[in-house]
């Protein structure tokens, strides 16, 4: 099949290896522009090392990338982690038009930030879908989606990562062998089960003590690694990685940090207590133990964080 990527990053990247891996003749590889300094893009590097077509447009939405695109003749266009809008027309010039994946079980959690909101609001489970992108936000007919559990303890990172990442890329080859074989579905989204949240920004993600300890943990679960979940000490931002929760009573008053160990910082809460293993202090991007922010005075135990 004569297939035009999109895409960004290291997901994108993968999904380019696995499609020349499965046998598909990859007739343009469409990246992000490179920046003015730093690494290119994973995927236009990829792009480059296999010697394939590449294009590295800032917009998809002038005559001159549609008649561009119109001439590869694909059969089909995969949307890898496009941030760009592409419209309507170039999504519909390929022969089976095109498919895009999205880290979540749509309908629910529309958006960029999927796999935060997932754990933000406790969903017992999240997936990875591929579905056929129209002129809405994630709203185009379902072709592909499977489901997994999020673990206690998982974060964005980690469910991404382990496991969101390979079986998105595994239920890629899935679809692109649907299409092949004349057997695709085109699953409508059910409008009466869709959410849309917006992108998980600071905005989001300040904790707020006075809500109940799942909360408060799911909270800093949902911005692990970005933004990462924070609370003040005085004028000082710090933000909180890697947490674990114990439910229970405590005396503290919540946010309270009673004990800074080699286990982490454990802080009290509404009905528990979490334990961060990480943490740091804007503007320091550096990620540490506790005890080392301890050491240097930055945190000590009986402090509140607000």
């Amino acid at each position: 099949m004569r297939i035009a990527l999109l895409g960004q990053a290291a997901f994108a990247e993968k999904a380019l290896a696995a499609l020349v891996a499965h046998g598909d003749e990859i007739v343009h590889v469409f990246a992000p522009p490179d920046p003015p300094a730093g690494k290119p893009d994973a995927l236009a590097a990829k792009a480059r090392a296999m010697g394939l077509p590449l294009s590295q447009p800032k917009s998809f939405k002038n005559d001159a990338a549609f008649d561009h695109f119109k001439a590869l003749d694909a059969d089909l266009a995969i949307l890898a982690f496009v941030t760009l809008i592409v419209p309507e027309r170039i999504l519909y010039a390929p022969r089976y038009k095109s498919i895009c994946f999205h880290p979540s079980l749509l309908p629910r959690h529309r958006g960029a930030s999927g796999i935060n909101w997932a754990i933000i609001q406790g969903d017992a489970e999240t997936g990875v879908t591929w579905f056929w992108p129209d002129k809405g936000i994630d709203t185009g007919p379902i072709l592909v989606q499977k489901r997994v559990p999020i673990a206690e303890n998982d974060t964005v990172g980690s469910i991404y990562f382990n496991t969101l990442f390979p079986m998105g890329i595994d239920a890629m080859v899935e679809a692109v062998d649907l299409i092949k074989s004349g057997n695709a579905p085109s699953i409508v989204q059910d409008e009466s089960k869709a959410t849309y949240e917006p992108p998980c920004r600071d905005e989001h993600a300040k904790i707020d003590f006075t809500k109940p300890a799942r909360e408060v943990f799911n909270l800093i679960r949902g911005c692990d690694p970005q933004p990462g979940a924070f609370a003040t000490i005085g004028e000082k931002r710090v933000r909180l990685y890697e947490a674990t929760l114990s439910a229970g009573r405590n005396d503290a008053e919540p946010g309270t940090i009673t004990a800074i160990d080699a286990d982490g910082m454990t802080i009290a809460l509404a009905g528990g207590t979490i334990t961060v293993k990480r943490a740091r202090i804007d503007p320091n991007p550096k990620k540490v133990a506790p005890a080392e922010l301890a050491s240097s005075g930055d945190l000590k135990v009986g402090t509140r964080l607000t």
